[in-house]
């Protein structure tokens, strides 16, 4: 076998292998051979079909499967023989080759990585605490999703939610398609067009009120964005908010058993401590790999952006299919994902070549208190931990980003730390965005 390789890009390598025909010919003999005691041809006995006779006849198709069991033996043997590190699956073409066999394989290999640059890495390094504010605040939050309205008997005050019947008309023509009855705006929610709201604070159940504003330009229904209308209402009722009283029921209700605000805090206090852990991990993670990203240059392979990007459609495909959506109408461009995509291919190449390269090994105390720690907010946790232990692929994921935050953990032991005060609301508020 003669092996040559032509470099056509930085990435790209051309590949010609080459069998001698003296091979090729040994191995069409022992198929020929097999294939005459098998073969059942008319005039011949069944095993006494002369070889040449089935070379004339079969010749052809046994050459084109030896061609293809040659390519299967050879390719990997050749790519070992040049120390060469193939990307994804190669693009092989038979040659037309009087004198033995020859093929060409075309395909990128991995970018040489080099990691000088991680002695001078710059991480920022958010610092955040719970505060009592911070407590106050979330319990705030906790009470809102209990809220109730309860119907007054008042005029509409700010942040009360009044039902209304109400028509629009616009250069003359009604554009609410009759009057819309039993409609709710909460005052100061913002939710209808500028001035809407503040024309109905101050009204009671059964007032009427007659009152003209314009239309954004900006809004999004193009046939009234800028226009003038004249709106018709009708008050039919004023609720305003209760939140939940913080009693024994709103903290049993928690889960908290002796009923007492005091372990209700607590108990909130501990989990807006493992979140903002999770969260300041997330974003110190994130520092580390934008310092990556800009510190370590290489050549990303064509090949690994495309699954990338096939990667990251599908999430759109699978809700397409949920909604039973024509997926041929599907607007994905490429140009929607391929810079995501060539940073998530990047940082992988990147991270696996720290890992190698630091013999950085997997830790499986760590995995399992990884599970453990997301096993904790199910009913029965011990049966989430079962989950992850008992599938191979669910374990290999929690295994993997375990891997990497080790990575994480080794880069940031060596880079040049700088720590910011942050606030938790500060903190939490951007990782919802």
């Amino acid at each position: 076998m003669q092996v040559s390789v032509e470099k056509t890009s930085e990435l790209s390598r051309k590949m010609t292998v080459s069998v001698p025909e003296a091979v090729v010919q040994e191995k069409m003999a022992v198929r020929l051979k097999s294939l005459a005691r098998d073969v059942k041809i008319d005039g011949f006995r069944p095993g006494k079909v002369p070889q040449q006779v089935v070379k004339k006849m079969f010749g052809d198709k046994v050459r084109g499967e030896i061609a293809s069991d040659l390519i299967n033996e050879t390719y990997f043997d050749a790519i070992e023989g040049q120390d060469l590190k193939p990307v994804g699956r190669p693009h092989i073409q038979p040659l037309d080759e009087v004198d033995g066999f020859k093929y060409t394989a075309v395909f990128e290999v991995y970018p040489v990585i080099s990691l000088e640059g991680i002695s001078q890495l710059e991480v920022m390094r958010p610092v955040a605490t719970v505060n009592d504010s911070d407590v106050d605040q979330m319990i705030e939050k906790l009470r809102a999703q209990q809220q109730t309205w309860h119907i007054v008997d008042r005029p509409a005050q700010e942040q009360d939610n009044i039902t209304i019947s109400f028509s629009g008309t616009s250069e003359g023509e009604n554009f609410t398609d009759g009057r819309v009855e039993d409609f709710q705006v909460v005052c100061g929610s913002k939710k209808m067009i500028p001035g809407f709201e503040e024309n109905l604070i101050g009204l009671e159940v059964g007032a009427h009120k007659t009152f003209t504003l314009n239309f954004p330009e900006e809004y999004g229904n193009e046939q009234l964005a800028g226009k003038t209308a004249e709106f018709d209402v009708d008050v039919i009722k004023v609720e305003e908010l209760l939140l939940a009283e913080i009693d024994e029921v709103f903290v049993k209700a928690y889960g908290i058993e002796d009923g007492s605000v005091e372990s209700f805090r607590v108990d909130v206090k501990n989990n807006m401590e493992r979140e903002l852990e999770l969260a300041l991990h997330g974003k110190l993670k994130g520092s580390v790999m934008n310092a990556l990203f800009e510190r370590i240059p290489l050549t990303i392979p064509n090949s690994l952006v495309d699954i990338e990007i096939e990667n990251l459609k599908k999430p759109y495909i699978e809700t397409a299919k949920r909604q039973k959506k024509n997926l041929d109408e599907l607007q994905l461009p490429r140009d929607m994902f391929e810079v995501r995509a060539k940073r998530r291919v990047a940082l992988g190449l990147i991270l696996g070549e720290i890992i190698q390269k630091n013999a950085i090994k997997l830790d499986g105390d760590k995995v399992r208190s990884t599970i453990e720690d997301m096993a904790k907010s199910y009913e029965r946790p011990q049966d989430v931990v079962n989950w992850y232990y008992t599938d191979e692929s669910r374990l290999n994921e929690v295994q993997q980003m375990v891997l990497e935050d080790q990575a994480i953990e080794w880069l940031v032991a060596q880079a040049k730390v700088s720590d910011e005060q942050v606030n938790f609301s500060d903190v939490m508020d951007r990782q919802q965005n």
